[in-house]
């Protein structure tokens, strides 16, 4: 498997990878997601450009996204396939490996691309022809993937913020500030909340089976309490997140093990304040906006945590149709492209341009929580685990795994999270990667838990 960077050594600072702003097409970095229809790369017609994506999957972004694609790609017939990473990864390596190759875009995450740098195609002529997008320095070195050369074209961004129903807010802690939570005053707050609203949590987290609640562990909770995601994984420090966690959960919506998405039971009132991924929020406060609030995450004993996720494409070594990706591939770095999909489907630009004046109301409430979130002085960059492959998965597992045996089975943090540890290390051992952020540089060494 090819060596992903060691993002640690060349860690973007977070101003200068964030510093798109709202000036910039409304360009505030925003997350993506998981299952998908075809699983074969294929679909569509012999003439169709087949663009395999590990985002866009859940049906009604899917949806919106294939609109834009027509709307926008005159003159391509693009087959859009999202589907998990799983099948993302050994369709791409599959297909390279035969010499029979299908897929003529490839979508992801840029974890998902990373493994994959020896089997896409080189755009540096691409990029260079794209140098009025204004992309940020940092976010095309992430486009090498370690190497020279570009990998991949940056796409979009994304982010997770908590939304607030005003009505929960007669329930915050004395003296605290909305926009500036402290993890302890969160927690009063669920506390208060529950008490006050007849015994009913206000407070939920997407810890269903599709949920992304393994990402409040990855780039939340542990980086704010402990600095890192997998070195610090079973420290102390970690021990105290975990603890900390379990009292939060008691003070939790119980049904939020039920919840893939938490924009719909806030618009149902079954919770009042919720943590998610932003496309996965805005559904709520569409209707009425000036009856919610989005805001950062809280800020932790080492600062705020937060996860900036980085969508990029990319062509496949051998791929059909190549002039017709690189046309969508030019269409869709367009800013009024990516402004359409902040507008559909709330993940973020990653080109300059001129401001967007007329989004969605609840659109503009995330771009103010997030530009909050990743401008804040204490703010603590993370990335999803980057350069898994087909072991991403096993990783996602281990977090959620650890959360069920605390949270809900009630077992000791310090035990669990030294099983928890031997597991992922195991699966660090196979896949052979440097630490990406938060946790500090292995100097090009695989990642490990300490």
């Amino acid at each position: 498997m090819p060596q992903t960077p060691d993002l640690g050594a060349q860690l973007l600072t977070r101003r200068a990878l964030l510093g798109l702003g709202l000036g910039a097409a409304a360009t505030v970095p925003l997350l993506a997601a998981c299952a998908g229809s075809s699983t074969s790369g294929t679909g569509g017609g012999a003439n169709s450009l087949n663009f395999l994506s590990t985002q866009f999957t859940p049906i009604e972004e899917r949806q919106r996204f294939t609109q834009i694609l027509k709307d926008k790609a005159k003159g391509v017939s693009v087959a859009y396939n999202p589907v998990d990473a799983g099948v993302f990864n050994t369709t791409i390596t599959s297909q390279v490996k035969a010499g029979k190759v299908s897929v003529g875009l490839a979508g992801g995450l840029h974890g998902d691309l990373a493994p994959h740098a020896g089997e896409l195609t080189d755009l540096d002529d691409l990029i260079g022809t794209l140098s009025d997008r204004k992309f940020p320095a940092e976010l095309l070195t992430l486009a090498k993937l370690g190497g020279s050369t570009t990998k991949y074209v940056p796409w979009m961004q994304a982010s997770y913020v908590m939304a607030v129903h005003k009505k929960a807010l007669q329930w915050l802690p004395s003296g605290a500030d909305v926009h500036t939570l402290t993890y302890d005053q969160l927690l009063a707050w669920a506390v208060a909340g529950k008490e006050g609203n007849g015994g009913k949590a206000i407070f939920g987290i997407p810890a269903g089976p599709k949920g992304l609640y393994h990402r409040f562990f990855q780039g939340y909770l542990l980086p704010s309490f402990t600095g890192g995601q997998i070195s610090t994984f079973r420290g102390q420090d970690a021990v105290a997140a975990w603890q900390y966690m379990r009292q939060l959960w008691t003070n939790t919506a119980a049904a939020s093990t039920n919840y893939d998405f938490m924009q719909e039971p806030l618009q149902r009132g079954e919770v009042l304040v919720a943590w998610d991924h932003v496309a996965r929020l805005i559904a709520a406060p569409a209707a009425k906006p000036d009856d919610w609030l989005m805001v950062p995450a809280p800020t932790g004993p080492k600062g705020l945590g937060y996860l900036l996720v980085v969508a990029g494409i990319g062509i496949p070594k051998g791929a059909p149709n190549t002039d017709q990706a690189r046309t969508v591939i030019t269409t869709l770095t367009t800013s009024d492209t990516q402004v359409e999909v902040l507008r559909q489907n709330a993940f973020f630009p990653v080109v300059g341009g001129a401001p967007a004046t007329d989004l969605p109301p609840a659109v503009a409430l995330a771009a103010d929580a997030i530009d909050k979130q990743q401008h804040a002085g204490n703010a603590i960059l993370s990335l999803p685990p980057v350069g898994l492959g087909s072991h991403d998965g096993e990783v996602s597992q281990i977090f959620k795994d650890t959360f069920t045996q605390i949270c809900l089975n009630g077992k000791p943090p310090a035990s669990v999270l030294g099983t928890q540890a031997e597991q992922l290390n195991k699966v660090l051992d196979e896949v052979k990667v440097p630490c990406w952020p938060p946790d500090q540089s292995s100097g090009g060494q695989p990642c490990r838990v300490a």
